[in-house]
């Protein structure tokens, strides 16, 4: 769609099916608003423009990684605003949900994340190994002994579990330094990295936080402690097994075939996004990201683990990640991406920018983020508030629904005409 008018007129009249979320039909429940940002009136549409119900994505979806969005929120954007073979964007990757979502949908795929670990969980899912081929792989990595981590990990680990955790590093770590590393090692290091720890049998770790937060060290005394648990053995390689399988049960040859072909001229970038020379100018149909929101998510704390298997120094990681107290120097960096992206835009382009809700809904950062993108060229054509009920996260977290920005998606919707 290349006309802001009738998108505008589409989103007003949108009621969401489940056969179809992108059926137009007679409008009753989309709630019209607008707003005064940056000298222009923006009307903002709340709806349910997509589901709220857990496990109604691609199962490739399900790593898990610290503030990402549901694959629901890149899905509806792509089918709406661009068609087979378009170049779709995401400057903040995290774990790839816009990457691998445009993909299945058979566009091309541009990432960029500062931080190494995003490459690391999204491309191997461009290019899954055949079953045989990893059972294989991983069969025939050895065992090495007397290997020691650098840091104490005997609260997370069996003994046993932490020597093939060690020796599935080093091996790892020896085909990347002599450049043996091919796809089925890729897939290895990410589910590996994924099934580091978290709060079941199916991950290397005892009973601890969820897996896109790994506990300190001294938390992880203190919930042993607490749960009268000690770490039993967990038998590494069948775990990495078992997660590839859940995570390509629900794919067809369609979902292959896609997810390859995207994969053979797709973009991984780990640059500041506000620099993005790599990509060519008017280059890209649509963005569709999530930056960090101000300093509400640790990043690197929460992925300490995952940064140590990989040997990805988290410190210098965290000086990069744009983590901002004041709304006033996030908006100081957010300016030069919207003009780095409004540069790789091409003409009748559009830019997705999600920026949810920050210190329980005083701070909408939607109202800071459309000045920004007019000054960079851009025209605003709507803010879309996806509304939800209650979510799986939410209720762990005690959170009430449609409080603290967890179970509401606050986009602004830009347009390079």
């Amino acid at each position: 769609m290349h006309d802001p008018a009738k998108l505008t007129a589409y989103l007003a009249d949108f009621e969401y099916t489940e056969n179809d979320n992108l059926s137009l039909l007679p409008g009753k429940f989309t709630v019209t608003d607008s707003l005064a940002a940056g000298g222009a009136r923006v009307p903002v549409f709340t709806n349910e423009f997509w589901t709220a119900r857990q496990r109604q994505a691609a199962s490739i979806h399900e790593i898990s990684y610290r503030a990402c969005f549901k694959p629901q929120l890149p899905r509806f954007f792509i089918r709406l605003l661009t068609a087979a073979g378009d170049p779709v964007y995401d400057p903040f990757s995290g774990r790839g949900t816009t990457a691998i979502e445009a993909a299945l949908l058979g566009r091309k795929v541009i990432a960029n994340d500062v931080n190494p670990l995003s490459k690391i969980i999204c491309q191997p899912r461009l290019a899954a190994p055949a079953s045989g081929a990893l059972s294989e792989r991983l069969a025939a990595i050895p065992r090495q002994d007397g290997l020691e981590a650098e840091t104490d990990l005997s609260m997370f680990f069996h003994p046993e579990t932490l020597a093939e955790i060690l020796s599935l590093r080093r091996y790892l770590q020896e085909r990347r330094e002599r450049g043996l590393e091919d796809e089925t090692d890729r897939w290895i290091r990410m589910v590996a990295t994924n099934r580091l720890t978290g709060h079941s049998s199916g991950f290397f770790s005892v009973y601890t936080l969820p897996p896109n937060q790994a506990a300190s060290p001294e938390n992880q005394v203190k919930i042993n402690r607490k749960r009268h648990q000690q770490p039993d053995y967990r038998e590494t390689k069948s775990i990495i097994l078992k997660k590839t399988h859940s995570l390509l049960k629900g794919l067809g040859r369609e979902d292959y075939d896609n997810l390859r072909r995207a994969g053979t001229t797709a973009l991984f970038l780990e640059a500041d996004a506000r620099y993005t020379a790599d990509i060519a100018g008017g280059s890209v149909q649509l963005t569709v990201t999530s930056p960090p929101f101000l300093d509400v998510v640790q990043y690197t704390q929460d992925n300490w683990l995952r940064c140590w298997f990989n040997q990805i120094d988290s410190e210098k990681i965290e000086k990069q990640i744009t983590m901002s107290k004041t709304l006033e120097d996030w908006c100081a960096v957010m300016g030069a991406v919207f003009k780095e992206l409004y540069r790789v835009t091409m003409r009748e382009g559009w830019v997705a920018f999600e920026v949810g809700e920050v210190r329980r809904g005083r701070i909408r950062l939607e109202e800071a983020v459309i000045p920004l993108g007019l000054e960079a060229g851009f025209k605003c054509i709507a803010v879309l508030i996806n509304r939800q009920e209650f979510t799986k996260t939410a209720n762990i977290w005690g959170i009430k629904n449609n409080t603290a920005g967890t179970n509401s998606n606050r986009i602004v919707l830009f347009f390079k005409g």
